[in-house]
């Protein structure tokens, strides 16, 4: 079997390893247990956590052993890297509910059946330490000059750090000692934005046991132009189906910019890499097909085979003029509520499609709305039943954001 290092260097996620040549041979030798730690801030994934379960599943398929970490000590925390402020404190009960979210989004990607993958939590070890001997036993290892030279403290050193943020990349650190005694494990991966923790977490393992531990940073996903990719207006891309729609999913993949096309096959998606190729190179129009196979590919994944037909089906209808599919966002609004009439910014607001009425006539004074095909000019715009063909208005914001509204 090909080693897969050599497939994720091939695909695209492979950024930094702290011993390139030796995390190759290791993969290449026979079963490794490797960890990656997902801190449950939201009660979703995201699609940059996506791209992480994506090279777990690689691994596993190679036959190694993943450990997904469940991040519900160093959450009460909060990770300071890439953030200009501190992160939102959640309560325990939070967190556990956010956490019991991730695993059941991460069990449609991973085999956790007898001895293919661990499901753990770090809270399990970080929140029953005592802080004195904790100090001792591994405060010790960490130089503080050395730790302000990280890039996630460093960019927050003008508007100030905390001293509790300042504990995440020493409690990181001990989460990778921690699974290295309980389960043998020698390889951290994350996005590259973790490698100062990562490497922190190696050094401890190497310090403390005098053993061999390595790290591996994945690629994060950027646009060509460098732009972190997952977010629209609306916010983020979520795997959650109620946060984020399959319909909206899939059109948010099938919009990527055509240069972004190749890379997002490759990375999160399980198509072969010659297949990858021949679609990336497509030109012209013909880019278009290639993004229908990345959208429906990543859509079938997240949200299975039956919703990513309902969404490919949907967009065919939408921008064929046919009937429309089930899938796309829809708000049921009762026909009672029109009787007097409805302003247009109300709509929009039940819709959730703008955060505030000022927002909404924004939208519309620079032509951002349509209904039915028909822009929107005037904000005071009112609606009533006959305004809805068959009981229904189709709502377009932006160029790619649509939205049915059904009369009940």
């Amino acid at each position: 079997m090909r080693n897969v290092f050599d497939v994720l260097k091939e695909r695209g996620f492979i950024q930094q390893a702290t011993h390139e040549e030796e995390v190759r041979e290791l993969l290449g030798k026979g079963p490794v247990t490797f960890y990656i730690g997902f801190d449950p801030t939201a009660d979703s994934l995201h699609v940059g956590h996506f791209l992480q379960v994506v090279a777990m599943a690689h691994l596993q398929r190679a036959g190694h052993r993943p450990i997904f970490l469940l991040g519900g000590g160093t959450a009460m925390v909060g990770d300071p890297s890439g953030k200009t402020d501190m992160r939102k404190m959640l309560t325990q009960e939070e967190i556990q509910h956010n956490g019991m979210c991730f695993i059941d989004q991460t069990k449609r990607f991973l085999d956790f059946s007898e001895g293919k993958a661990i499901l753990e939590n770090n809270a399990n070890w970080l929140l029953n330490l005592t802080y004195v001997p904790f100090l001792r036993e591994i405060g010790r290892h960490f130089s503080v000059n050395r730790m302000l030279t990280a890039e996630c403290f460093k960019s927050r050193m003008e508007k100030g750090l905390s001293f509790l943020e300042f504990n995440y990349m020493i409690m990181q650190s001990y989460d990778f000692l921690e699974l290295y005694r309980r389960y043998g494990c020698r390889l951290q991966l994350g996005g590259d934005d973790q490698w100062s923790n990562i490497i922190a977490g190696a050094d401890l393992v190497r310090r403390v046991e005098q053993e061999a531990a390595y790290g591996m940073t994945f690629t994060l996903l950027t646009t060509s132009e460098g732009k972190k990719m997952g977010k629209t207006e609306s916010g983020a891309i979520w795997l959650n189906p109620e946060k984020t729609s399959p319909f909206e999913f899939f059109q948010y993949w099938r919009n990527v910019d055509d240069k972004d096309v190749e890379k997002c096959l490759s990375l999160l998606t399980f198509l072969p890499m010659d297949e990858v190729r021949r679609l990336g190179a497509l030109e012209g129009s013909e880019i278009n097909k290639a993004k229908e196979v990345l959208a429906y590919e990543v859509t079938k994944l997240v949200h299975g085979e039956v919703e990513a037909d309902k969404a490919i089906e949907a967009a065919k209808a939408l921008f064929g003029n046919g009937a429309l599919a089930g899938s796309i966002p829809t708000t049921e609004v009762p026909r009672a509520e029109l009787a007097e009439g409805m302003d247009i910014l109300t709509l929009l607001t039940k819709a959730e499609l703008i955060p505030s009425r000022g927002e909404g006539r924004r939208l519309i004074q620079q032509g951002g709305i349509t209904l039915d095909d028909v822009k929107v000019e005037d904000p005071n715009l009112t609606l009533k039943e006959d305004s809805f063909k068959d009981g229904t208005l189709m709502i377009k914001k932006g160029k790619k954001t649509y939205h049915q509204i059904k009369l009940v």
